[in-house]
């Protein structure tokens, strides 16, 4: 059933901010990184919306994607048939970032 539902992707101004400061860090740090960094985001979105329930909620309905390669966390929600990007967090940063974004 999960994997027939087409779910529509809405990323939040603040999470994409979150997104291109980390990937401005990362270009900082190796050229090319911050491309790469990215890159990763767009994976990480793509599995999240192939199975959003799968990923534990963290901060009440909202859930958390790891990236693979990178120390960052995707937290989104899902509405009906469309998935929130709320933030792009370094695994270090405070939940309580969290509870102005919904």
């Amino acid at each position: 059933m999960a994997g027939s539902v087409k779910y529509r992707v809405v990323i939040r101004a603040k999470a994409e901010a979150d997104m291109l400061a980390a990937a401005r860090w990362y270009e900082e740090q190796s050229p090319g990184l911050g491309t790469e960094f990215l890159r990763a985001t767009e994976i990480c979105i793509a599995s999240v919306s192939r199975n959003p329930s799968m990923y534990a909620a963290m901060y009440r309905n909202i859930r958390r994607a790891l990236f693979r390669r990178f120390p960052y966390g995707l937290f989104f929600l899902l509405l009906d048939d469309t998935l929130i990007v709320v933030a792009c967090l370094h695994g270090r940063q405070s939940l309580a970032k969290l509870r102005h974004r919904k």
